[in-house]
This record gives structure tokens, C-alpha cells and sequence, in this order.
């Protein structure tokens, strides 16, 4: 059964008295990782060039006035701390996504925090006890602060990472730009990008730039740390000039796999290892069918010889699927949008038809027959229950489902579906799938599991679990 989660804008208060704080999950590890430097995000309005040479500059909203904002990076084990200072005209919050958070820092407006206001600021303090690739942005009204450009990469590393000669994270995403080459802002909030696919754009970067141009030793080993930041476009990066092998995803190391084409759905992460035996690799964007220039690496003698050994990549297994014998199944029915069977949902206690919902309301997706929120209960779970989100994805449209607070395993029954051999944290469903998600229940507090198609979760594709 789900709940109402009668939560006011500043209950989550609370929740430190009822033991979901840092302590709750693991106090050693705290204490020793409170030393660390402290970093500065400030949230403003800032024009940007994100176009061709010569074209005008485009006004976002971005983190110290870059695109992406600024790296984040720190080592297994420390304490991400980080103050975010609202320079906006509205209010907002930062979601670290893919980290095993505790919920009070988890970013999600009027469920972990009051959100910050304009003027404002908030301290988070983020435990990292894992390494890997992952990425923050905006929370509150994410579908269009994200959209605008608030994101940037955040980098855990670890001392059994593979040796490379070079690091890059390329952050992609595609904007909706206007004629006068500025964000289009008249389409935000269009039920038309909210029943349909999300909101697509017509302009690609990565890094804030069109078709980058990086440099490289030549012969040397390169780790290409991808990031999605698309509102809801599912890219599909094709590797060209070089062998790459997929060693992770969604921060996690997966089994070493040989590759040419990567997909992408919004917020998911790939990290491959690319030997330059060549003059260039070549990225493209080839999920509309036309290949469209998404950069480049070139080999450049200027900068000295290669250090690092082409030896075979040695990696650790990914976790084990646990014991499923006292798994507790969790189905999760997922329905609305254009072309769908939905014709009725409940909101806000009250049954109501689509047209109505969609009207007055903006909410055209459901799980379970109930268009979702941030005060909706999905389940409540006993810490350290293993849980399967056994979904079944009843709609016309692919929905990156995200899960706040944990990684999952993917099962499924598909043999066409190629699951992966790690854990995850984002998933994509293409329309009519089903999957399982597994995962332990092992982080209290009240998390979010949702589509990262922005407008998706903002229309009702989107619950809360409560676990402890």
C-alpha cells in the first residue's frame, strides 16, 4: 500500500532526532574523514559561449560561472565538504548523484532540505566510501535549473584505480537553443516535452563546448570518464580510432568489456580505457542515425613520451548478487504519458481523470495508479531488508529510473536485454520492458526513486521509499 508522507516544508528537521544522520551509517568512518578542504559552489546567472566561434552568448545558470561547474574531486574516504551560495532568482539545492549519501545531504527540496534560498546558503558534508565517476546538479525544479546548466562532475579516486597517462571527464549534454542562440526558455514546463519523451535539445556539448579538441602522448592509455547531464535525451557515444574497453559504470566497476558504441540515458556514467595507438580518437553522437561531432583526442609529441604499460586491465569483481531467499518484492507499475493506457490516477488522495491531472495539475505519469510526488510513499522498509523494485515499465517512452541512497543489481528476464555485470544506480527502461532492481535496504531515511527524465519525474514518475 502507499502512503501519504505528511511531511511540512521543514520536518525533515527532525529526522536527526530519530537517527538518520551520518552516525547511522558508519562513525569511524566520519570521524576520520571530517579533516578535509572545504569547496565553494555558488549558483548564478552567467553568459557563456556554447556555441560556433562567433556566435552570441548564451545566458545560463551555472555553478562559479562554468560549464560544467567545477571539478569536484577527492579520495575513497573523505568528507566532501562543500558551501553553495544561491545567486539565483529562485530557490535551489545540489544532488550528488550516485553517492550512498546519508539524507540529510542528499539535496532533494522539502524531503532531506528546506530548499536554499536566494541569498542563501548550505553547508553539505558528504561522506564518499566509494570511488568512481559521478556527477552533482540541481534538485529543486530540476527539469529546468538542470536544463539551464547547473551540473558539474565530481571524482572519487582510489589507490587500486587502473594506472592511465590521462584523465578526462567529458560531460555531455544537449540544449534547447533558440534562434538568437539562447536557452529556450518559452518550452519550459511544455506538456507536450512533459507526456512525451522530456525535453530534447538541438545543440550538443560536451564540456560546455561544441566538438572539444583534447590533446594526448601519443601511445599513451587515456580513462574517458563520460557523464551524462541531458534533461532527457539517450545519447549513444561511438568510439572511433581506437580500441576502448568499458571498465565501469555509473561509478562502479563492472567486467572488463570491449566496446564501439556506448548509450548513455540521462545521468548515467560510463568510464572507458582507450589506448591512443593512433593519431586521433574520434567521439560521435549517433543515436539519431547521423553521426554528430562530439570531439576528439588528439596526439600531440610536444607533450613527451607515454609512462604507462599496455598491460591486460586488471580490475576487481563487481559485488555479488545476494541470496534472494527472504527478498521482500516491491512491483512497481509504471503508466501515463502520450499514447499510454492511463485514463485515471489518484493525486493527492483524490481519484481524478488524465485530462484533469494534466491540466490542472501538470502530473501525466503514475506508478501504481497514483501520479507521484516527494510526499508520496512508494514502501516503507525495515533497515537491512533486500528489496527487489520489480518494474514493469507500461508506457510508450524509456524512463531512466534513479534510485536515491543506494546501488542495485539488474536482473532481468529479457535475453535480448543486456544487463549489466555491476551495480548501478540509474537504469534505463525502454518502453514495455521489465526488470528487477535488487538492492539492500541498508541507509536510512527517505529516498527518492524516480525517471531522470527531468520532466518525467516532475510530472509524477517519482516516490519516496522510506527505510529504517
Amino acid at each position: 500500500m502507499v502512503k501519504k508522507l505528511n511531511m511540512q516544508r521543514r520536518d525533515f528537521l527532525t529526522l536527526a532526532a530519530a537517527g538518520v544522520t551520518a552516525a547511522s551509517l558508519d562513525t569511524n568512518f566520519i570521524r576520520q574523514a571530517m579533516a578535509t578542504d572545504s569547496y565553494a559552489l555558488q549558483a548564478g546567472e552567467t553568459a557563456i559561449n556554447l556555441g560556433e566561434n562567433g556566435s552570441n552568448p548564451t545566458n545560463c545558470w551555472l555553478y562559479n560561472g562554468a560549464c560544467p561547474g567545477p571539478m569536484l574531486r577527492r579520495r575513497r574516504g573523505d568528507m566532501l565538504n562543500v558551501t553553495v551560495t544561491n545567486d539565483l532568482p529562485v530557490p535551489t539545492t545540489v544532488h550528488w548523484h550516485g553517492i550512498r549519501n546519508v539524507n540529510d545531504m542528499d539535496g532533494v527540496p522539502n524531503l532531506t532540505q528546506a530548499p536554499i534560498e536566494p541569498g542563501e546558503n548550505f553547508v553539505y558534508q558528504v561522506p564518499l566510501r566509494e570511488s568512481g565517476t559521478y556527477w552533482y546538479h540541481a534538485h529543486n525544479m530540476g527539469w529546468e535549473q538542470v536544463a539551464r546548466g547547473l551540473y558539474g562532475p565530481l571524482i572519487i579516486d582510489a589507490d587500486d584505480d587502473p594506472a592511465v597517462d590521462h584523465d578526462f571527464t567529458l560531460m555531455i549534454d544537449d540544449w534547447r537553443l533558440d534562434q538568437d542562440g539562447q536557452i529556450d526558455a518559452a518550452s519550459f514546463g511544455s506538456l507536450h516535452d512533459w507526456s512525451h519523451g522530456g525535453r530534447l535539445g538541438n545543440w550538443l556539448t560536451v564540456n560546455g563546448t561544441s566538438n572539444p579538441s583534447l590533446s594526448a602522448k601519443p601511445g599513451s592509455r587515456v580513462r574517458l570518464r563520460l557523464i551524462s547531464a541531458a534533461n532527457a535525451r539517450v545519447f549513444k557515444i561511438k568510439i572511433g580510432g581506437a580500441a576502448a574497453t568499458l571498465i565501469a559504470q555509473d561509478g562502479a566497476v563492472c567486467r572488463p568489456e570491449n566496446i564501439e558504441v556506448i548509450t548513455l540515458a540521462p545521468a548515467q556514467r560510463a568510464d572507458l580505457i582507450v589506448d591512443m595507438d593512433g593519431d586521433s580518437i574520434i567521439l560521435q553522437e549517433v543515436s539519431t542515425g547521423t553521426p554528430f561531432p562530439a570531439g576528439r583526442i588528439i596526439a600531440d609529441p610536444q607533450l613527451g613520451d607515454a609512462k604507462i604499460e599496455k598491460t591486460p586491465i586488471q580490475l576487481a569483481l563487481p559485488p555479488r548478487l545476494p541470496d534472494l531467499q527472504n527478498i521482500r518484492t516491491i512491483p512497481v507499475h509504471m503508466q501515463g504519458g502520450a499514447m499510454g493506457n492511463l485514463t485515471e490516477a489518484v493525486f493527492e488522495g483524490n481519484s481524478l481523470p488524465l485530462g484533469t491531472l494534466a491540466r490542472e495539475y501538470k502530473k501525466l505519469w503514475a506508478f501504481n495508479g497514483i501520479a507521484g510526488s516527494y510526499s508520496e510513499i512508494l514502501a516503507e522498509i525495515p533497515l537491512g531488508q533486500l528489496v527487489a523494485l520489480d518494474i514493469y515499465n507500461d508506457t510508450a517512452w524509456p524512463h531512466a529510473m534513479h534510485l536515491h541512497g543506494h546501488h542495485f543489481w539488474v536482473m532481468t528476464d529479457d535475453p535480448t536485454a543486456d544487463a549489466p555485470s555491476g551495480l548501478r544506480d540509474t537504469w534505463l527502461m525502454p518502453a514495455g520492458s521489465r526488470a528487477r532492481l535488487v538492492f539492500v535496504a541498508d541507509n536510512p531515511g527517505l529516498w527518492l526513486f524516480h525517471c531522470h527524465m527531468l520532466e518525467h519525474a516532475a510530472a509524477g514518475m517519482g516516490m519516496v521509499l522510506a527505510i529504517g
